[in-house]
């Protein structure tokens, strides 16, 4: 039996780090992206969800693309979905959005894994704030 909460903190980590990488390691795009996601999937559900990350602009693009592509590993990983694109999986004939038990779980595990994604992307942000704060102190004392 698979530890939940242990796997939504392993992939909150890896939204967080792997979205960052793509939107040019800028964490605070990254938690911005994490935080519109998190909510539509709350507020809208897990097809919204998907839909909104495949219309996100040039600028969050990529790291919409990444966010797809880690949502499909998760579910892959809890044996919810298939091999087709996520959208596809959600739509198809007794696909997830068919399934209310594995649609329910598939959604709870998003959002924790999301909200543990937010929190690690923030940490990166008030790090990297940091880091240039120190960075800026340093020059100016050389000079």
């Amino acid at each position: 039996m698979e530890n939940l909460d242990r796997l939504c903190a392993e992939y909150g980590y890896k939204f967080a780090d792997e979205i960052k990488k793509a939107l040019n390691s800028d964490a605070k795009k990254a938690e911005s992206l994490i935080t519109k996601t998190l909510g539509v999937l709350q507020e809208q559900g897990l097809y919204a969800f998907t839909l909104f990350c495949e219309s996100r602009g040039s600028t969050e693009k990529e790291g919409a693309e990444k966010m797809k592509e880690i949502t499909k590993e998760l579910f892959k990983k809890l044996s919810l979905i298939n091999n087709d694109g996520l959208l596809d999986e959600i739509r198809k004939n007794n696909g997830l959005a068919s399934r209310l038990d594995d649609l329910l779980l598939a959604i709870q595990v998003l959002e924790k894994s999301l909200i543990y994604a937010r929190y690690h992307a923030k940490a990166f942000a008030n790090s990297q704030e940091k880091a240039n704060n120190q960075d800026s102190k340093d020059s100016k004392e050389h000079q």
